[in-house]
């Protein structure tokens, strides 16, 4: 059986079909009929079916579990018992403490029609607007930035206008990592049309930036003084359309006045990078018929974040390079319906359809069109003051559902706090060890990708379908229908509105009522609806009554939705950033996306061949820092912020200047000691949109001296080692807890003790065989206590089942691999506890993984390419990079070098 839907993933929203026999999912392929994607995905996308295996399914939150106080386990209890005692928790609260004493976390990974329950019960029944989401993290800089200059939060573009640019301006965005689809879709653009110009700025050299025709390597935080620069040569050598200007634009003259002192030379110094290079990026986007801008993190995750992204739009309005094929500013989410949240109002400042929560008439309005008295004018709690204000006890009951902000906020450990203060949490979650469950006082099952039903909205204003392949396992339910069953019962104790608000029996009267509230908005959709979608496919919205299909691209007419009709130009001065580094913290580090992974890998976490491209969590550094700290490449070492510490493998890279540092985002308290990276990160936010500066911090890196180090690999064919083992990550100085193989799991327990800390006893080591389930009859045993040494292996079958080495661990990868594949020990057994990195019966370890669709590492890449096949021979011979494309960029840099 197939069944339609789309990747719960980035927000390139691609459709997807599940393969399924009604009651498992068996595979997904990509939809050749969506137009987000036309049949690609990404190696994320394309291995979602992996993410619902028996085994993985058998460690999914199945019933609701509620504890008694804050030292109790939970125990299993009914959805009655929790929802009454949700109920009675949350209107005692309101009762007591009143209605901004409750407040709701939600997520970008909800489907519209949850965000929108969510909302209505928040503002309109309780009458609080503390509902925030993860997308405040975001994308709330490019909402406000958005507002600030055209009028509305309405991204402009579709993806189609990357097929008709001649000049491309990439910013802060790794595309080729964290957009992986779209990023084919440019490669193909610029094959069809090679004079297409690619200008990319981003501080490191990613696999985007090594495409570029131009790579403008910007010191961190200085965006806003590269743009001005850019808008100063369009202006000094009348590249700008002032007639557009004069016509459709306002404020112009203060901000032409300000860019005058924005030179290219000033603008090289402070960015480090040449004034010649601004030139041209300046010239190559002015003398463009069309120019197009994407970007993300890098100007969203900003203190000074609304007035990156009003800068890079300053460089369209002032061209007169929107409203047209190729055209316009466009920001791409990072969440798949972060764009559904920001419509229906799920944020602390906003309403339903873009309405303005300071507006006393859009409050009205929403109030007529819900029944209620009214919505409270006072905004609520954005995300880092809504944890600000659980530190300080100002909230009495916490709702958090799809999200795991335990992890991916800023000052994690203040977070941590926070939460363990709250008198009553709960989380409504597809998993329940995330980083967040351990505070939760009441869990509730949700249902997750291929067990919802709903609706979407991608980047490029796209809407799509959302349908159930399967039924959702146990007890779990629908984020929508939780919500709404919890509105029940909260709205008889509170003798509010006798359940008039949430008379819904399915999503469609959810839509129904949403798109109801859009009309005469700048998101109408009053001529959408379900028959639609599944009639005539995925719309952009707008979609007016009496249309047939959405609107590709916005303001054609010049004419946007403020006041005047005018876009507006802002007053953008380059401001420094919020922490600056000093001799204490002398290194700037940068976070971001791996390619595999997806924000704290509860779903790509759990599929093993996804971590074969990057197999544990690193600080990249430059070469030149490493040596100046006597730090080699696979080192441990300590990295210092200002707000707590984490020890991490050190990987050279020459992707970096000297004195920056980069940490991917994903790795968290289940892989890893410590919190992870945003322990480090900074709680300083945009004063516009709330937006944490979470790319940015100032650290020092000191190599951590390692007195002994231990690791432990067990096949879990039955799933469920790795929740098993986790508690183990507190027992040492520093250890990783990931995944490996790609037919099989393998779970790899990697401990380092300083020096100075004692080896592990014989009683550890033994516990810990018998946890890794190595503890058998026949298991293989050495030690050698005068040296520290001690090893494991269990053979099952002729076949190496696992392994564990304490101090010499030279055999880790060539042991790793012979257990991943399952390959037999009989010409391999005499050199089990030898230690040699590789034994004379075997070939090399197969080492890091390039292209995860076929299965091609990095060292065979190499081998062929040493052999003499270029690009196009090796990909004939190996396939890698003919499937989804993710390793293309890999690929092409490797056969270059």
């Amino acid at each position: 059986m197939e069944t339609r839907s789309t990747c719960p993933y980035c927000g390139v929203g691609c459709g997807v079909i599940i393969e399924h026999d009604a009651t498992q999912i068996t595979g997904v392929r990509g939809d050749p009929d969506h137009p987000a994607n036309f049949g690609r995905l990404c190696t994320k996308g394309g291995t979602l079916h992996l993410g619902m295996t028996p085994q993985v399914m058998a460690q999914r939150l199945m019933h609701p579990q509620l504890r008694s106080d804050k030292t109790a386990a939970r125990k299993r209890v009914s959805w009655d018992a929790a929802l009454d005692h949700a109920a009675e928790k949350f209107a005692r609260a309101i009762s007591e403490h009143g209605p901004d004493s409750v407040a709701f976390y939600i997520s970008g990974q909800l489907l519209t029609e949850d965000y929108y329950v969510f909302n209505k019960l928040a503002k309109g029944l309780i009458g609080t607007n503390n509902v925030d989401t993860n997308s405040r993290l975001c994308m709330s800089s490019a909402v406000a930035g958005y507002k600030a200059t055209l009028g509305a939060d309405a991204p402009p573009c579709s993806y189609e206008d990357i097929d008709h640019a001649d000049c491309l301006l990439i910013a802060g965005s790794n595309t080729a990592w964290a957009h992986p689809v779209l990023f084919r879709r440019i490669e193909d653009a610029r094959a069809a049309r090679p004079e297409m110009k690619l200008i990319v700025v981003d501080p490191r050299r990613t696999d985007t930036a090594e495409a570029a025709d131009l790579h403008l390597a910007i010191l961190p935080g200085t965006d806003i003084a590269l743009y001005n620069a850019m808008l100063h040569v369009l202006l000094w050598e009348d590249l700008a359309d002032l007639d557009y200007v004069r016509a459709h634009t306002e404020g112009f003259d203060a901000l032409k006045a300000l860019v005058r002192d924005y030179t290219p030379a000033l603008a090289a110094d402070i960015c480090g990078v040449k004034a010649e290079d601004i030139v041209t990026a300046a010239r190559w986007f002015g003398q463009a018929p069309a120019a197009l801008s994407l970007y993300c993190q890098g100007l969203n995750q900003s203190s000074h974040g609304t007035d990156n992204n009003a800068a890079i739009i300053h460089l369209h309005l002032a061209t007169g390079k929107i409203g047209k094929p190729g055209c316009g500013p466009f920001s791409l989410t990072g969440q798949p319906n972060a764009m559904g949240g920001r419509e229906v109002g799920g944020l602390a400042n906003l309403l339903s359809a873009h309405r303005d929560l300071a507006n006393p008439e859009h409050r009205a309005e929403v109030a007529r069109l819900w029944g209620v008295a009214d919505v409270p004018a006072k905004p609520g709690f954005t995300a880092v003051e809504l944890f600000e204000a659980v530190h300080r006890g100002e909230i009495k009951a916490l709702w958090i559902a799809c999200t795991n902000p335990a992890q991916s906020l800023p000052d994690l450990t203040r977070v941590h706090e926070a939460l363990a203060k709250c008198p009553f949490v709960v989380l409504q979650e597809v998993s329940a060890d995330t980083d967040t469950a351990a505070h939760a006082d009441l869990l509730l099952p949700a249902a997750g990708w291929g067990e919802k039903e709903g609706t979407v909205t991608n980047s490029e204003r796209r809407i799509s379908r959302v349908h159930a392949a399967v039924p959702a396992p146990g007890e779990a339910r629908a984020d929508w229908r939780i919500v709404v069953d919890f509105a029940h019962r909260l709205e008889s104790r509170l003798s509010q509105y006798g359940d008039t608000l949430f008379p819904y029996a399915n999503t469609e009267d959810i839509f129904n009522e949403h798109r109801a509230t859009t009309v005469g908005r700048d998101l109408d959709i009053g001529g959408l609806s379900y028959a639609l979608l599944e009639q005539s496919g995925p719309q952009q919205w707008p979609l007016r009554a009496g249309a047939v299909f959405g609107t590709p691209r916005l303001y054609a007419g010049g004419v946007f939705p403020t006041a005047s009709g005018r876009a507006r130009f802002t007053s953008t001065q380059h401001q420094p950033l919020a922490e600056a580094t000093d001799p204490r913290h002398p290194l700037h580090l940068n976070t971001g996306r791996l390619r595999d992974q997806w924000h704290g890998m509860s779903r790509t976490g759990v599929v093993s061949r996804l971590h074969a491209h990057a197999p544990e969590p690193a600080i990249e550094m430059h070469p030149r820092d490493m040596e100046r700290r006597g730090i080699v490449d696979g080192d441990l070492v300590r990295l210092k912020g200002k707000r707590g510490s984490l020890l991490l493998r050190a990987a050279a890279s020459n992707t970096l200047r000297p004195a920056q540092t980069y940490v991917p985002m994903h790795w968290g308290g289940q892989f890893m000691s410590g919190l992870g990276v945003n322990a480090l990160t900074l709680p300083v936010t945009d004063p516009v949109s709330r937006q944490p500066e979470l790319k940015h911090a100032a650290v020092q890196v000191e190599k951590f001296t390692v007195g002994w180090q231990l690791v432990a690999m067990r096949r879990d064919d039955e799933g469920g080692l790795h929740a098993a083992l986790h508690p183990w990550l507190a027992r040492f100085d520093h250890a990783t807890l990931t995944l490996a193989g790609r037919d099989s799991t393998v779970v790899v327990l990697r401990a380092w003790g300083g020096e100075g800390s004692p080896v592990p006893s014989p009683d550890m080591l033994a516990e810990l065989a018998a946890a890794t389930g190595l503890d058998a009859p026949h298991m293989l045993a050495f030690n050698d206590t005068r040296c520290g040494i001690a090893k494991r292996a269990l053979i099952e079958g002729d076949r190496l089942a696992g392994a564990l080495l304490c101090n010499e661990t030279r055999a880790t990868d060539w042991l790793l691999d012979l257990i991943a594949r399952g390959g037999s020990t009989a010409d391999l057994r005499k050199w089990l506890f030898a230690p040699l990195a590789t034994p004379p019966a075997a070939g090399p370890a197969r080492g890091r993984i390039v292209c995860n669709c076929f299965d091609v590492s990095e060292s065979e890449i190499r081998a062929e390419l040493a052999a003499g096949l270029d690009l196009a021979a090796l990909q004939e011979k190996r396939k890698c990079g003919s499937n989804c494309g993710s390793c293309l960029p890999e690929l092409r840099r490797m056969a270059a070098q």
